[in-house]
């Protein structure tokens, strides 16, 4: 099947000029992407029609060729001529202007030309801050590593009374480009990194760099409930970005030390309660701590080991919390170490007492004698 003319498929007449050409290609191709007609097998066809037609006609020397003798002089299986180098602002710009309309853009300066520009890193800063800190929040200053302009050659990077000169190997563009078949592709230049510019004499005081680090001093506003691991952004304050790129942004992550006394759990708090035996026989009221001071509340008697109360309120109001979390108290009935002889025989006395009282006394005791009896017989 003979192939259409590359001017009739793209919609323009044969004097047009390159801007035409470039505008007609993008609107085809916006139009007849795959990725916006996924399930289209003709919109693909009719993509890899103009994206050829494009390529040829975008290309001096291949338009020439064109022009001169048709499809046979772009086919190489034809020996026509053709398919020497790709122009600038052919189809490798025309490309990335598309993609860059569909997705969102590209890197900055790739279609001026001119040298690419990169945002700067993010940095990282891990505060370790204490739980009483982290439930009420609070203001703190940290000092964090910074760039400033090297004062000896005024951000040049070049050594005083010399300047920085024109990358050969990519005239200043700080890109370069390399053509592979049908496509050419666009790379950061190897000798300058993307600069454009290469320094013969680098400034010593800065390695040619034209920047030194130094520590800079930022407040940081630390809110009240503030978890384990969050982060605080501190917009603009990372590493400063190439070729006049924007600053990265500064990540303050919280790390919460552990507290004598209690467990956090999300907005919730947790202690242990080490009461004594004869409290928890004979019940009273205690006194715990909270992170707002003490309260008091009354336990009953006959109270066991590992009983939870729950305080509701005392616990952290969370960033993104409209009330406060609660503290659970966990009992501990504590054992008592180094009795007398008279303590001893008061226990002994005790003991005998309660073990005559029988299961009343001692009703979690009678159920696992019980079920330790039935299970050897």
């Amino acid at each position: 099947m003979a192939k259409r003319d590359f001017y009739e498929i793209l919609g323009v007449a044969k004097n047009a000029s390159d801007e035409e050409i470039k505008k007609a290609y993008r609107k085809l191709a916006m139009k007849h992407h795959p990725d916006r007609n996924p399930d289209s097998k003709g919109s693909e066809d009719k993509f890899k029609e103009a994206k050829e037609a494009y390529e040829m006609l975008s290309d001096p020397q291949k338009r020439d060729a064109y022009d001169r003798y048709g499809h046979a002089g772009v086919d190489p299986n034809m020996g026509g001529a053709g398919f020497g180098g790709n122009a600038a602002g052919g189809f490798a710009d025309a490309f990335g202007d598309i993609f860059g309309d569909i997705f969102g853009g590209g890197a900055r300066g790739g279609r001026s030309g001119g040298p690419q520009v990169y945002r700067g890193a993010d940095l990282r800063y891990n505060l370790e801050i204490s739980l009483e800190q982290a439930a009420s929040g609070f203001d703190t200053t940290i000092r964090v590593p910074s760039w400033d302009g090297c004062e000896v050659c005024h951000g040049s990077g070049a050594k005083p009374g010399t300047s920085p000169t024109t990358c050969p190997t990519c005239g200043g563009h700080g890109q370069v480009r390399m053509q592979q078949g049908f496509f050419s592709i666009q790379q950061t230049c190897p000798k300058c990194h993307g600069t454009g510019k290469i320094i013969p004499e680098p400034c010593t005081a800065c390695s040619g760099t034209g920047r030194i680090k130094r520590n800079k001093t930022l407040e940081v506003k630390i809110p009240g409930g503030i978890d384990e691991g969050m982060r605080i952004r501190s917009s603009g304050n990372g590493e400063p970005g190439m070729n006049g790129g924007p600053p990265g942004d500064l990540y303050v992550e919280i790390h919460i030390k552990p507290h004598s006394v209690f467990q956090r759990d999300g907005d919730d708090l947790h202690c242990e309660m080490p009461i004594s035996f004869a409290k928890a026989a004979l019940g009273g009221d205690i006194e715990v701590p909270t992170l707002s001071g003490k309260v008091s509340f009354t336990i009953p008697e006959g109270t066991q080991s590992g009983k939870t109360f729950r305080l509701r309120g005392k616990g952290i109001k969370g960033v993104r919390s409209g009330y406060a979390g609660d503290l659970f108290c966990h009992v501990v009935v504590e054992t008592p170490v180094k009795l007398t002889e008279r303590q001893k025989d008061m226990l002994r006395e005790f003991e005998q007492l309660t073990s005559e009282g029988g299961a009343k006394h001692s009703p979690q005791s009678k159920s696992w004698k019980d079920k330790v009896k039935e299970f050897f017989e």
